[in-house]
């Protein structure tokens, strides 16, 4: 071929390599799917494993254990080894290390918020969401201002200011609200159907909800019987938490039950926010949180923790249903501290009740609490039937062994040492296709 006519033939391709923006793009676009962030809040390894036993025994599988990719979770504080539940929040929805003290903001003490994205707006990962349009949900076991999910859309000075921090959950206008604490709600005195309000000012946020469109529901049968069309959804469903957090001894001698009779259990709650998020068809956010984990750990109530850990399990196995039929969905999961420091105790010649203490000095729980039997574990592959005893190290949180685990997409990037830092570039990445650092 003469090199005139070889020129012109091959002078495009010449051009392209030497002017790559005018290549065409060797990446595909990334993909953009749903999140579901479920947090059992202060449950470590230990605590995963007492409940499997106690579930489903030593060889067989929790939900939780099914989730193929995981991570050692990392959670240290700006001014803390150890996490705090609206410091570990703060971080989870905004990516950047923050005080234990924090609330929606970098330090404690601080009433408006100052972890912005480059836009100069709040960054966090559920205010870009809802900013953007795409639906969010919020949904815990414990009172709505729990900072655990109360913290990815409001901001406070103290994690005490339950009235303001209400306020803000109705203001953000997301579109699943679901968990105890009726009494926020309300001004104090004013009856509902839990008990009295006990709000400080005259607000009625029930009935602003309304005014704002929200379908508002407060028993288990009302949620279950939840409108197909219902566009958004403020469910409260006991007047505190819907469980009672005590020991067991306190809960016994008081004839309280563990969990709030006609409240909606987390996984049920859980379903019928993915339902409802879903139908918008649009990906979506969804935070849950088990706080049940967290405060019977705190009391040092084994069973009440065990029983919170299965509930939070129910949880993941209907995230886990959903994605089956959504692969375009990331479910991630993690803890941001071990509530109490449990850990199983068990040997070969078990005694038939717990003993006062370890030889260590820690106190032993049997299943209803201190000098009671021990738990029994569901059969083992042999059918041998095995029991246990729970010790605890102390009453507060602690490091602990928590970890991270994920399944779908973007959940190949949960491997490793993975730090409290890493769960909001990775939920943006999901829902975004990007990560929107916190403006410096």
């Amino acid at each position: 071929m003469r090199l005139r006519t070889l020129i012109p033939a091959i002078l495009p391709a010449i051009i392209l390599a030497l002017i790559p923006s005018l290549a065409p793009a060797n990446q595909a676009a990334p993909r953009l799917g749903s999140v579901i962030f479920i947090h059992p809040d202060g449950a470590g390894a230990s605590a995963w494993g007492a409940a499997r036993l106690l579930a489903v025994g030593p060889d067989g599988d929790l939900e939780w254990d099914q989730l193929p990719h995981i991570a050692l979770y990392r959670g240290h504080m700006n001014d803390s080894l150890a996490g705090t539940s609206n410091g570990g929040a703060t971080v989870h929805a905004n990516g950047v290390k923050v005080a234990s003290s924090a609330f929606g903001n970098s330090k404690g003490g601080l009433d408006k918020c100052d972890l912005l994205d480059a836009s100069g707006k709040p960054a966090s990962i559920a205010l870009q969401a809802i900013r953007e349009g795409l639906p969010v949900g919020l949904v815990n076991s414990g009172i709505a201002p729990e900072p655990g999910t109360a913290a990815f859309v409001a901001t406070v000075a103290r994690r005490d200011q339950y009235d303001d921090i209400a306020r803000q959950l109705i203001d953000s206008n997301a579109d699943v609200l679901l968990s105890g604490g009726e009494k926020y709600f309300l001004p104090k005195g004013v009856p509902g159907i839990h008990g009295p309000g006990a709000r400080g000012d005259s607000l009625d946020l029930i009935q602003l909800a309304k005014d704002k469109g929200y379908t508002v529901v407060r028993t288990r049968d009302e949620l279950l019987a939840l409108p197909a069309d219902a566009n958004k959804v403020l469910g409260l469903f006991a007047w505190g938490s819907t469980f009672n957090d005590e020991t067991e001894e306190d809960l016994k001698a008081e004839g309280k039950p563990m969990f709030v009779p006609d409240a909606p259990t987390l996984g049920e709650m859980t379903d019928v926010a993915i339902r409802v998020l879903a139908s918008k068809n649009k990906r979506f956010l969804l935070v849950v949180e088990e706080e049940g984990t967290d405060n019977f750990g705190n009391q040092n109530n084994a069973s009440g923790m065990l029983q919170s850990a299965i509930r939070a399990d129910a949880a993941i196995g209907v995230a886990r249903k959903f994605l089956a039929a959504n692969p375009e969905t990331l479910i991630l999961t993690t803890a941001d501290s071990d509530a109490g420091g449990m850990e199983v105790f068990a040997s070969s010649r078990m005694p038939d009740v717990a003993p006062d203490r370890s030889e260590s000095g820690g106190a032993i729980d049997g299943v209803d609490g201190a000098g009671s039997a021990p738990f029994t574990a569901k059969p083992d592959q042999a059918g041998q039937v095995l029991k246990f005893f729970v010790t605890w190290a102390q009453r507060e949180d602690s490091m602990g062994g928590m970890l991270v685990r994920g399944d779908g997409l973007n959940a190949e990037r949960i491997q490793g040492s993975m730090d409290s830092t890493r769960i909001a570039p990775l939920i943006r990445l999901t829902l975004f296709g990007e990560d929107r650092p916190i403006k410096k």
